[in-house]
């Protein structure tokens, strides 16, 4: 037998498959060439496991004599699956007709198609996308007479996926004695009876329709598991309950499944994803292997010493540790800004420089925890002129949330704004609905006046129905109310008592959809913006004037995909990407790890993933940023530096301030440090300021003139005073 040593399995000719093999380290190889059975690849980041998953397909078919129409392969996008099966077809160098390659619902699609009758549908079933399934979700609360202010159609939407993907109908579920579940529950059960009268299937019924008929008809779940000899799985530490059951009623129990991921990069448990499949892949499969990739392509040492030193910290991980043969490469930076406007100035400096060393823009990436951060970000972009684009998502002026605010900011500066009133007139929903609107704008076009003068002109005349009248009346007497004083009021203020009097926020804090929090930080934001805006036309009040800078911002083009332009996104949205140049900002307690995973193990281990999975982001140059004070949920806070910085080892790190010398504020907290005897005051020391009255010293930095000292004042708050200047006196 001719062969490889070392090579279990290999029993064709040399010539005939070394390129499978060709480039492959020896974790890769392993799992590539590794015996038919059940093994799962832990794959770390940047370790090539999409390259292993190719490579294994092209083993099966070329040595293990499998067949293209015995492999099911699943990745979780369309686009990974067409990329996977074009690399196939590229290394054994043939079609591979007959192989199921897709999404999970795209293949329990093609299987609904393939048995509709079976699996109770029409034969020409239509699938139901997000907007489709939103509208009929709304229609469905009108005719129910529930009130789609306190029931929003995306939370309904929310509820029934989660449900699907959980395997749940209806009929499965109790209300425990809560009425607003039951309300949910009473939605969700009409929802599917109209589903079933239009034959409509939406992207959750896809895989939980798939599962049914496996369940209830064994014979044709038979026929696919003699098929499919080879299931292989992509991303695995992503799938969710229904994923999941689908693939074990497939596999039977039978050790035929490769599955790989990495449970270190599981960052989607808000949306359904359970790390414990890929931790308990070994409990369910006795027989599987484990084979790890850890040898990692993208980045430099330090990087991944760092990333492997935080996610230590996770109680309950399956363990690997990453390792390049590339060198060390350069430390990882942090900076500690002033506040959240200095960090985005510092960052902007930084890729600036980079640019002008001759790299190219779309080599830089600004990661962030929360949506609303981008916003001083695009700000400085813009100023810079340095052209940017919000990967997988809006800009901030392009957001619903700050647009319906800004809504009710255009109506206090000018009533007969008819866009304005549009959007703000029924957002949140109170009542106005669409045949009031119809009305309104009838009117406004037969008399030649905007829809502020229609709506006073015919409440006046009651023309309206009693229920209508008093909804539109009351958003009359809102925007009234809230104008009055505004004179007197900074922008900031006014803004402030916009979005409260609007009820925007009260009605996004009830969203369960999981994007309620992030809109509800946009509004807060929004709020700092108007605090920091400084009108350039001395002319021009400062509502007009910011109104229109907000209509400048949200028109200004975004750069397209292909450009050349500097890439900011969220961390969430940062998977399966890289960047030469990696910015993480806001690196704090309660921003990140964000407050709501704080006090919660579980949720605070997602974090710490999360954090992870930005860290491998970077493959030669990474900054961890940080503000000493920071303006949130409309108020100045003075946020801790993250534990996830004091979990990097200080022999990795190089920190960067606004002076030369300096200290190491977030890991030795109440320790003495040259800068602090360098300035002449010890930390809790209390002062006495000729201005800002008595404090207490927090921090120090600095020598000679240089020195400077964080005090926290008891009426003034926190301030960075440069000692040479500031004339302070020990109490």
């Amino acid at each position: 037998m001719s062969g490889e040593a070392g090579v279990p399995g290999y029993n064709s000719a040399m010539e005939d498959v070394s390129h499978i093999l060709d480039g492959l380290n020896d974790a890769q190889r392993e799992a590539v060439t590794a015996p038919v059975g059940s093994l799962l690849v832990l794959a770390g980041a940047g370790s090539g496991k999409t390259r292993v998953l190719v490579h294994r397909i092209a083993w099966l078919l070329a040595v293990e004599g499998a067949t293209p129409w015995s492999i099911l392969a699943v990745t979780f996008t369309n686009k990974a699956a067409r990329e996977m099966k074009g690399r196939i077809e590229t290394l054994i160098g043939q079609p591979v007709g007959g192989m199921w390659v897709g999404t999970f619902h795209g293949l329990a699609h093609r299987l609904l198609r393939s048995h509709w009758r079976e699996a109770g549908l029409p034969h020409a079933f239509q699938i139901l996308d997000a907007d489709d399934q939103f509208r009929l979700v709304k229609r469905l609360l009108k005719q129910l007479e529930i009130d789609d202010a306190r029931w929003p159609p995306r939370q309904v939407m929310g509820f029934i996926n989660a449900r699907k993907d959980e395997g749940l109908r209806p009929a499965h579920l109790d209300d425990g004695g809560d009425f607003f579940q039951r309300q949910l529950i009473r939605v969700y059960t009409e929802y599917e009876q109209a589903c079933e009268r239009g034959g409509l299937v939406d992207f959750a019924e896809l895989l939980l329709r798939a599962h049914e008929l496996w369940l209830k008809r064994p014979d044709i779940l038979e026929h696919y598991q003699q098929r499919f000899a080879h299931v292989l799985v992509d991303e695995f530490q992503d799938t969710n309950a229904i994923q999941y059951a689908w693939l074990r009623l497939l596999t039977g129990g039978r050790d035929n499944i490769f599955v790989v991921g990495d449970d270190d990069q599981s960052i989607y448990g808000w949306r359904g994803a359970r790390v414990e499949h890929i931790r308990q892949f070994q409990r369910h499969y006795p027989a599987a292997k484990v084979i790890r990739l850890e040898q990692n392509y993208r980045s430099s040492g330090n990087i991944l010493k760092a990333a492997n030193t935080l996610i230590e910290k996770n109680a309950s991980r399956l363990g690997k540790n990453l390792w390049t043969e590339d060198g060390d490469g350069e430390p990882i930076r942090v900076y500690a800004a002033f506040n959240e406007i200095d960090e985005a100035r510092f960052i902007v400096d930084r890729l600036r420089q980079f640019v002008e060393d001759g790299r190219r823009r779309d080599e830089v990436a600004i990661l962030y925890r929360s949506n609303a951060q981008s916003r001083l970000f695009e700000e400085a972009l813009i100023q810079s002129g340095i052209p940017y684009r919000v990967y997988g998502g809006l800009r901030f002026f392009e957001r619903a949330e700050v647009k319906d605010a800004l809504a009710y900011l255009r109506l206090l500066a000018n009533r007969h704004d008819d866009v304005g009133f549009e959007r703000a007139v029924n957002m949140p929903p109170r009542g106005i609905g669409p045949r009031t609107l119809d009305g309104l704008r009838a009117h406004a076009r037969d008399f030649g006046c905007s829809l502020w003068q229609a709506a006073l002109e015919l409440l006046e005349g009651g023309k309206m129905t009693a229920r209508a009248g008093n909804a539109l009346r009351g958003f009359i007497e809102l925007i009234e109310a809230t104008a009055e004083g505004m004179d007197e009021l900074e922008l900031h203020e006014l803004m402030g008592n916009a979005i409260e009097a609007s009820g925007l926020v009260k009605h996004f804090k009830k969203n369960r959809d999981g994007r309620g929090e992030d809109r509800v930080e946009n509004l807060d934001e929004l709020v700092n913006a108007t605090r920091a805006f400084v009108s350039e036309d001395e002319n021009a009040d400062d509502l007009s004037a910011f109104l229109t800078q907000a209509a400048l911002d949200a028109g200004e083009k975004q750069a397209g995909a292909s450009e050349d332009c500097v890439q900011l996104m969220t961390l969430h949205s940062a998977k399966g990407l890289e960047f030469p140049l990696v910015f993480i900002a806001g690196v704090e307690e309660n921003l990140f790890p964000h407050r709501m995973s704080a006090e919660d193990p579980e949720r605070l281990e997602e974090e710490r993933r999360l954090c992870y999975v930005g860290i491998t982001r970077a493959m030669q140059q990474l900054y961890l940023t940080y503000a000493e004070s920071r303006r949130m949920h409309g108020q100045e806070d003075y946020p801790m530096p993250s534990r996830f910085l004091r979990d990097i080892p200080a022999e990795l790190v190089e920190e960067v301030r606004a002076v030369a010398q300096t200290s190491q504020p977030w890991r030795a907290a109440g320790a003495t440090s040259g800068a602090e005897e360098g300035s002449g005051f010890s930390l809790g020391q209390r002062v006495l300021h000729p201005k800002f009255g008595e404090g207490v010293v927090l921090n120090a930095e600095g020598q000679g003139r240089s020195a400077r000292v964080q005090v926290n004042f008891e009426q003034a708050g926190s301030k960075w005073l440069v000692v040479a200047y500031a004339n302070l006196a020990p109490c």
